[in-house]
Protein backbone atom coordinates (compact mmCIF):
# COMPACT_ATOMS: atom_id res chain seq x y z
CA UNK A 1 0.00 0.00 0.00
CA UNK A 2 2.76 2.21 -0.57
CA UNK A 3 3.55 2.32 3.28
CA UNK A 4 7.43 1.83 4.91
CA UNK A 5 5.02 -0.57 7.33
CA UNK A 6 5.11 -3.55 5.17
CA UNK A 7 4.14 -6.81 7.22
CA UNK A 8 7.44 -8.72 5.91
CA UNK A 9 9.60 -5.37 7.01
CA UNK A 10 12.34 -5.56 9.62
CA UNK A 11 12.27 -5.54 13.62
CA UNK A 12 13.34 -2.63 14.30
CA UNK A 13 11.27 -0.06 16.00
CA UNK A 14 9.84 2.90 13.88
CA UNK A 15 9.10 6.56 15.16
CA UNK A 16 7.82 9.11 13.35
CA UNK A 17 8.39 12.41 13.46
CA UNK A 18 6.90 14.09 16.52
CA UNK A 19 5.02 17.25 15.93
CA UNK A 20 2.55 20.15 18.09
CA UNK A 21 -0.72 17.98 19.20
CA UNK A 22 1.73 14.68 18.94
CA UNK A 23 3.10 11.57 21.32
CA UNK A 24 5.81 10.10 20.68
CA UNK A 25 5.24 7.07 19.39
CA UNK A 26 6.74 4.04 18.05
CA UNK A 27 6.24 0.49 16.51
CA UNK A 28 7.64 -2.60 16.30
CA UNK A 29 6.67 -5.82 15.04
CA UNK A 30 6.56 -8.27 18.01
CA UNK A 31 6.72 -12.29 17.47
CA UNK A 32 4.12 -14.66 18.28
CA UNK A 33 5.48 -15.79 21.57
CA UNK A 34 6.29 -12.77 22.79
CA UNK A 35 2.34 -11.76 22.18
CA UNK A 36 1.68 -15.65 22.95
CA UNK A 37 3.59 -15.21 26.10
CA UNK A 38 1.98 -11.24 27.19
CA UNK A 39 -1.83 -13.05 27.30
CA UNK A 40 -0.70 -16.37 29.18
CA UNK A 41 -1.68 -18.10 25.95
CA UNK A 42 -4.37 -16.16 24.78
CA UNK A 43 -6.13 -17.15 27.55
CA UNK A 44 -10.33 -17.17 28.22
CA UNK A 45 -9.41 -15.18 31.13
CA UNK A 46 -7.21 -12.23 29.66
CA UNK A 47 -10.12 -11.74 26.51
CA UNK A 48 -11.54 -8.50 26.80
CA UNK A 49 -14.01 -8.96 24.19
CA UNK A 50 -14.96 -10.72 20.91
CA UNK A 51 -16.63 -9.17 17.44
CA UNK A 52 -16.06 -8.57 14.04
CA UNK A 53 -12.83 -10.49 12.54
CA UNK A 54 -11.46 -11.19 15.78
CA UNK A 55 -11.05 -11.16 19.69
CA UNK A 56 -9.58 -8.51 21.87
CA UNK A 57 -6.80 -10.01 24.79
CA UNK A 58 -5.55 -8.00 27.85
CA UNK A 59 -1.92 -8.56 27.76
CA UNK A 60 1.57 -7.70 29.73
CA UNK A 61 4.95 -7.48 27.96
CA UNK A 62 7.91 -8.50 29.27
CA UNK A 63 9.02 -5.00 30.29
CA UNK A 64 5.52 -4.59 31.89
CA UNK A 65 3.68 -2.40 29.18
CA UNK A 66 -0.20 -3.49 29.24
CA UNK A 67 -1.20 -3.73 25.95
CA UNK A 68 -4.54 -5.31 23.82
CA UNK A 69 -3.70 -7.19 21.22
CA UNK A 70 -6.56 -8.30 18.87
CA UNK A 71 -6.43 -11.45 16.99
CA UNK A 72 -8.06 -12.10 13.87
CA UNK A 73 -10.14 -14.76 13.57
CA UNK A 74 -9.84 -16.21 10.36
CA UNK A 75 -7.36 -15.16 7.32
CA UNK A 76 -9.89 -13.71 4.72
CA UNK A 77 -9.36 -11.25 1.53
CA UNK A 78 -11.62 -8.90 3.94
CA UNK A 79 -10.07 -9.30 7.25
CA UNK A 80 -6.57 -9.11 5.17
CA UNK A 81 -7.34 -5.54 3.89
CA UNK A 82 -8.80 -4.39 6.78
CA UNK A 83 -5.33 -5.81 8.44
CA UNK A 84 -3.80 -4.21 6.11
CA UNK A 85 -5.45 -0.31 6.08
CA UNK A 86 -5.38 -0.37 9.61
CA UNK A 87 -1.85 -1.30 10.46
CA UNK A 88 -1.27 1.41 7.44
CA UNK A 89 -2.83 4.23 8.87
CA UNK A 90 -1.60 3.05 12.44
CA UNK A 91 1.58 3.52 11.53
CA UNK A 92 1.04 6.92 10.31
CA UNK A 93 -1.05 9.13 12.51
CA UNK A 94 0.86 10.31 15.98
CA UNK A 95 -1.14 12.03 18.46
CA UNK A 96 -2.67 11.81 21.96
CA UNK A 97 -6.20 11.62 21.10
CA UNK A 98 -5.61 8.80 18.48
CA UNK A 99 -4.89 5.58 19.50
CA UNK A 100 -1.37 4.36 17.84
CA UNK A 101 -0.05 1.36 16.89
CA UNK A 102 2.29 -0.49 19.34
CA UNK A 103 3.30 -3.17 16.59
CA UNK A 104 1.93 -6.39 15.07
CA UNK A 105 2.59 -9.78 14.20
CA UNK A 106 2.31 -11.14 10.72
CA UNK A 107 2.80 -14.91 10.31
CA UNK A 108 1.71 -17.48 8.10
CA UNK A 109 -1.95 -17.51 9.08
CA UNK A 110 -2.03 -15.23 12.10
CA UNK A 111 -2.49 -11.65 12.00
CA UNK A 112 -1.87 -9.86 15.63
CA UNK A 113 -2.16 -6.56 15.96
CA UNK A 114 -1.26 -4.45 19.04
CA UNK A 115 -2.31 -1.20 20.85
CA UNK A 116 -1.50 0.36 24.31
CA UNK A 117 -4.81 -1.17 26.83
CA UNK A 118 -7.85 1.51 27.91
CA UNK A 119 -8.69 0.81 31.25
CA UNK A 120 -11.38 2.85 31.42
CA UNK A 121 -12.79 0.49 28.11
CA UNK A 122 -14.66 2.75 25.60
CA UNK A 123 -17.42 5.67 25.26
CA UNK A 124 -19.61 3.22 24.11
CA UNK A 125 -19.51 1.12 27.76
CA UNK A 126 -20.15 4.15 30.11
CA UNK A 127 -23.20 5.77 27.94
CA UNK A 128 -24.96 2.91 27.51
CA UNK A 129 -23.09 -0.49 28.83
CA UNK A 130 -21.82 -2.07 31.59
CA UNK A 131 -20.74 1.09 33.31
CA UNK A 132 -23.53 3.35 32.83
CA UNK A 133 -25.11 3.14 35.82
CA UNK A 134 -22.35 4.70 37.76
CA UNK A 135 -22.63 7.68 35.95
CA UNK A 136 -18.54 7.96 35.86
CA UNK A 137 -18.74 10.44 32.57
CA UNK A 138 -20.05 13.83 34.41
CA UNK A 139 -20.76 17.04 32.20
CA UNK A 140 -16.76 18.11 32.40
CA UNK A 141 -15.98 14.69 31.85
CA UNK A 142 -18.16 14.31 28.53
CA UNK A 143 -17.32 17.75 27.18
CA UNK A 144 -13.56 16.74 27.75
CA UNK A 145 -14.16 13.39 25.63
CA UNK A 146 -15.71 15.64 23.27
CA UNK A 147 -13.17 18.39 22.38
CA UNK A 148 -10.03 15.63 22.58
CA UNK A 149 -11.92 13.29 20.01
CA UNK A 150 -12.58 16.48 17.17
CA UNK A 151 -8.93 17.08 17.95
CA UNK A 152 -7.73 13.60 16.90
CA UNK A 153 -10.20 14.01 13.72
CA UNK A 154 -9.12 17.50 12.86
CA UNK A 155 -5.23 15.83 12.89
CA UNK A 156 -7.00 13.36 10.43
CA UNK A 157 -8.41 15.57 8.22
CA UNK A 158 -6.10 18.44 8.50
CA UNK A 159 -2.91 17.75 9.83
CA UNK A 160 -1.49 14.59 8.23
CA UNK A 161 -0.58 13.55 4.89
CA UNK A 162 -2.38 12.18 2.95
CA UNK A 163 -5.52 13.59 4.66
CA UNK A 164 -7.37 10.74 6.43
CA UNK A 165 -11.18 9.93 6.50
CA UNK A 166 -11.79 7.35 9.66
CA UNK A 167 -15.26 6.23 8.11
CA UNK A 168 -16.55 4.78 11.96
CA UNK A 169 -16.76 7.67 14.17
CA UNK A 170 -18.82 6.33 17.05
CA UNK A 171 -19.23 5.63 20.62
CA UNK A 172 -17.25 2.30 20.56
CA UNK A 173 -14.45 3.37 18.96
CA UNK A 174 -13.65 6.28 21.30
CA UNK A 175 -11.85 4.50 24.09
CA UNK A 176 -11.06 6.30 27.53
CA UNK A 177 -7.37 5.95 29.26
CA UNK A 178 -7.05 5.97 33.37
CA UNK A 179 -7.40 9.45 33.15
CA UNK A 180 -10.58 9.19 30.84
CA UNK A 181 -9.44 11.26 27.82
CA UNK A 182 -10.57 9.90 24.74
CA UNK A 183 -8.47 7.80 22.12
CA UNK A 184 -10.31 7.76 18.28
CA UNK A 185 -9.41 3.85 17.43
CA UNK A 186 -10.40 1.61 14.86
CA UNK A 187 -9.30 2.55 11.90
CA UNK A 188 -10.41 -0.84 9.68
CA UNK A 189 -12.40 1.18 7.67
CA UNK A 190 -10.32 4.62 6.85
CA UNK A 191 -9.80 6.22 3.74
CA UNK A 192 -6.39 7.53 2.48
CA UNK A 193 -7.39 10.99 0.74
CA UNK A 194 -5.05 11.84 -2.85
CA UNK A 195 -3.94 15.94 -2.71
CA UNK A 196 -6.54 17.95 -4.02
CA UNK A 197 -9.42 15.05 -3.78
CA UNK A 198 -12.46 16.41 -2.01
CA UNK A 199 -14.31 13.30 -2.10
CA UNK A 200 -14.61 9.94 -3.42
CA UNK A 201 -17.29 7.23 -4.07
CA UNK A 202 -17.05 4.04 -2.50
CA UNK A 203 -18.63 1.15 -1.12
CA UNK A 204 -20.64 1.63 2.20
CA UNK A 205 -19.14 0.15 5.21
CA UNK A 206 -19.28 2.12 9.17
CA UNK A 207 -22.57 2.18 10.99
CA UNK A 208 -25.63 2.78 10.59
CA UNK A 209 -27.14 6.00 13.07
CA UNK A 210 -23.81 7.71 12.40
CA UNK A 211 -23.35 7.45 8.64
CA UNK A 212 -23.74 10.64 7.03
CA UNK A 213 -27.27 10.60 4.76
CA UNK A 214 -24.95 11.01 1.04
CA UNK A 215 -22.82 8.20 2.29
CA UNK A 216 -25.30 5.45 3.43
CA UNK A 217 -27.68 6.24 0.63
CA UNK A 218 -25.70 6.95 -1.88
CA UNK A 219 -21.59 5.86 -0.96
CA UNK A 220 -20.17 9.34 -1.54
CA UNK A 221 -17.37 9.43 1.54
CA UNK A 222 -15.91 12.81 2.10
CA UNK A 223 -14.25 14.80 5.57
CA UNK A 224 -17.83 16.00 6.25
CA UNK A 225 -19.31 11.75 6.74
CA UNK A 226 -16.97 12.01 9.69
CA UNK A 227 -18.29 15.39 11.03
CA UNK A 228 -21.91 14.05 10.28
CA UNK A 229 -20.74 11.01 12.87
CA UNK A 230 -19.27 13.00 15.06
CA UNK A 231 -22.34 14.97 15.50
CA UNK A 232 -23.99 12.56 16.19
CA UNK A 233 -21.54 10.87 18.66
CA UNK A 234 -21.77 14.88 20.59
CA UNK A 235 -25.68 14.60 20.54
CA UNK A 236 -25.00 10.73 22.45
CA UNK A 237 -22.72 12.50 25.07
CA UNK A 238 -25.09 15.13 25.64
CA UNK A 239 -28.01 13.44 26.10
CA UNK A 240 -26.89 9.99 26.88
CA UNK A 241 -29.65 8.30 24.22
CA UNK A 242 -28.30 5.97 21.80
CA UNK A 243 -27.89 6.96 17.60
CA UNK A 244 -31.33 4.21 16.91
CA UNK A 245 -33.21 3.24 19.32
CA UNK A 246 -36.41 0.75 19.08
CA UNK A 247 -40.00 2.33 20.42
CA UNK A 248 -42.83 0.39 21.34
CA UNK A 249 -43.91 -1.57 18.03
CA UNK A 250 -40.50 -1.82 16.38
CA UNK A 251 -40.63 1.46 15.10
CA UNK A 252 -36.82 2.82 15.24
CA UNK A 253 -36.03 6.43 16.01
CA UNK A 254 -33.18 8.27 15.12
CA UNK A 255 -31.48 10.74 17.79
CA UNK A 256 -32.01 13.25 15.29
CA UNK A 257 -35.36 12.73 15.16
CA UNK A 258 -35.73 13.14 18.88
CA UNK A 259 -33.83 15.85 19.09
CA UNK A 260 -35.10 18.33 16.36
CA UNK A 261 -38.50 19.13 17.85
CA UNK A 262 -37.32 19.93 21.21
CA UNK A 263 -34.57 22.47 19.56
CA UNK A 264 -36.85 23.83 17.31
CA UNK A 265 -38.89 24.52 20.83
CA UNK A 266 -35.61 25.85 22.25
CA UNK A 267 -36.24 23.42 24.87
CA UNK A 268 -32.12 22.65 25.00
CA UNK A 269 -32.57 21.61 28.79
CA UNK A 270 -34.79 19.07 28.34
CA UNK A 271 -31.80 17.44 26.03
CA UNK A 272 -29.17 16.79 28.63
CA UNK A 273 -29.03 13.27 29.67
CA UNK A 274 -30.89 13.17 33.12
CA UNK A 275 -28.52 10.96 34.98
CA UNK A 276 -26.32 14.22 35.11
CA UNK A 277 -29.09 14.91 37.66
CA UNK A 278 -28.73 18.99 36.49
CA UNK A 279 -25.42 19.14 37.41
CA UNK A 280 -24.04 21.17 33.91
CA UNK A 281 -22.78 24.16 32.46
CA UNK A 282 -26.41 25.86 30.49
CA UNK A 283 -23.77 27.97 28.39
CA UNK A 284 -21.69 24.97 27.46
CA UNK A 285 -25.07 22.64 26.70
CA UNK A 286 -25.99 25.16 24.43
CA UNK A 287 -22.90 25.47 22.33
CA UNK A 288 -22.10 21.95 22.46
CA UNK A 289 -26.08 21.47 21.16
CA UNK A 290 -25.31 24.34 18.51
CA UNK A 291 -22.33 22.68 17.56
CA UNK A 292 -23.96 18.83 17.02
CA UNK A 293 -27.11 20.30 14.94
CA UNK A 294 -24.25 21.83 12.35
CA UNK A 295 -22.14 18.84 12.32
CA UNK A 296 -25.53 16.65 11.55
CA UNK A 297 -26.79 19.10 8.68
CA UNK A 298 -28.40 17.25 6.35
CA UNK A 299 -26.37 19.03 3.23
CA UNK A 300 -22.82 17.75 3.43
CA UNK A 301 -21.32 21.72 2.06
CA UNK A 302 -23.70 23.47 5.33
CA UNK A 303 -21.38 21.41 8.32
CA UNK A 304 -18.60 22.90 9.78
CA UNK A 305 -15.02 21.74 9.20
CA UNK A 306 -13.42 19.97 12.15
CA UNK A 307 -11.07 23.08 12.70
CA UNK A 308 -14.49 25.42 12.91
CA UNK A 309 -16.12 22.02 15.22
CA UNK A 310 -13.10 22.38 17.93
CA UNK A 311 -12.83 26.12 17.84
CA UNK A 312 -16.72 26.44 18.42
CA UNK A 313 -16.28 23.46 21.48
CA UNK A 314 -13.83 25.62 23.01
CA UNK A 315 -15.78 29.03 22.89
CA UNK A 316 -13.45 30.24 20.23
CA UNK A 317 -14.67 32.53 17.21
CA UNK A 318 -14.77 29.49 14.04
CA UNK A 319 -15.61 32.16 10.96
CA UNK A 320 -18.94 33.46 9.36
CA UNK A 321 -20.17 30.82 8.09
CA UNK A 322 -20.92 28.98 11.16
CA UNK A 323 -21.29 32.29 13.42
CA UNK A 324 -24.67 33.32 12.18
CA UNK A 325 -26.23 30.36 11.81
CA UNK A 326 -29.09 30.00 14.64
CA UNK A 327 -29.43 26.45 16.66
CA UNK A 328 -31.35 24.80 14.45
CA UNK A 329 -31.05 20.92 12.11
CA UNK A 330 -32.15 20.08 8.96
CA UNK A 331 -31.38 16.68 9.54
CA UNK A 332 -32.56 14.14 7.10
CA UNK A 333 -34.67 11.05 7.55
CA UNK A 334 -33.02 7.40 6.95
CA UNK A 335 -34.93 5.37 4.70
CA UNK A 336 -36.96 2.43 5.63
CA UNK A 337 -34.86 0.06 3.68
CA UNK A 338 -32.11 1.00 5.64
CA UNK A 339 -33.51 1.37 8.92
CA UNK A 340 -34.56 -2.62 8.01
CA UNK A 341 -30.65 -3.02 8.01
CA UNK A 342 -30.00 -2.00 11.44
CA UNK A 343 -29.41 -4.79 13.60
CA UNK A 344 -29.05 -3.32 17.13
CA UNK A 345 -31.42 -4.30 19.38
CA UNK A 346 -32.22 -2.14 22.56
CA UNK A 347 -32.04 -5.30 25.11
CA UNK A 348 -28.71 -6.34 24.10
CA UNK A 349 -26.89 -2.82 24.39
CA UNK A 350 -24.64 -4.09 21.23
CA UNK A 351 -23.78 -2.83 18.20
CA UNK A 352 -22.20 -5.74 16.13
CA UNK A 353 -24.09 -4.22 12.87
CA UNK A 354 -20.84 -2.63 10.21
CA UNK A 355 -18.13 -2.93 13.56
CA UNK A 356 -15.50 -5.21 12.07
CA UNK A 357 -12.48 -3.57 13.58
CA UNK A 358 -10.89 -4.22 16.82
CA UNK A 359 -13.34 -2.24 19.31
CA UNK A 360 -15.69 -2.93 18.42
CA UNK A 361 -15.44 -5.84 20.34
CA UNK A 362 -15.54 -4.31 23.32
CA UNK A 363 -18.92 -3.20 22.66
CA UNK A 364 -20.94 -3.91 26.12
CA UNK A 365 -22.68 -6.83 26.05
CA UNK A 366 -19.99 -8.65 24.25
CA UNK A 367 -17.11 -7.39 26.57
CA UNK A 368 -16.00 -9.35 29.25
CA UNK A 369 -14.18 -7.78 31.71
CA UNK A 370 -11.15 -10.55 33.24
CA UNK A 371 -11.31 -9.11 36.78
CA UNK A 372 -12.19 -12.34 38.64
CA UNK A 373 -9.00 -15.00 40.14
CA UNK A 374 -6.10 -14.24 39.33
CA UNK A 375 -6.54 -12.11 36.91
CA UNK A 376 -7.77 -9.54 39.84
CA UNK A 377 -3.81 -9.37 40.92
CA UNK A 378 -2.29 -8.28 37.42
CA UNK A 379 -5.18 -5.71 36.17
CA UNK A 380 -6.89 -4.03 38.40
CA UNK A 381 -10.26 -2.86 38.19
CA UNK A 382 -11.15 0.46 35.84
CA UNK A 383 -10.87 3.90 37.36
Amino acid sequence: MGSSLSCCGSEQAEKGPKTLGEVNNSWRIFTYKELHTATNGFNEDNKLGEGGFGSVYWGRTSDGLEIAVKKLKAMNTKAEMEFAVEVEVLGRVRHRNLLGLRGYYAGADQRLIVYDYMPNFSLLSHLHGEFAREVKLDWKRRMNIAIGSAEGILYLHHEVTPHIIHRDIKASNVLLNSDFEPLVADFGFAKLIPEGVSHMTTRVKGTLGYLAPEYAMWGKVSENCDVYSFGILLFELITGRKPIEKLPGGVKRTITEWAEPLITKGKLKDLVDPRLGGNFDENQVRQAIHVAALCVQSEPEKRPNMKQVVNLLKGYDAGDKVKVIQTRMDSIKYNEELLAQDQTDDDDDDETNGGYGVFSALDVQKMHVPYKGSADKKMGKPV
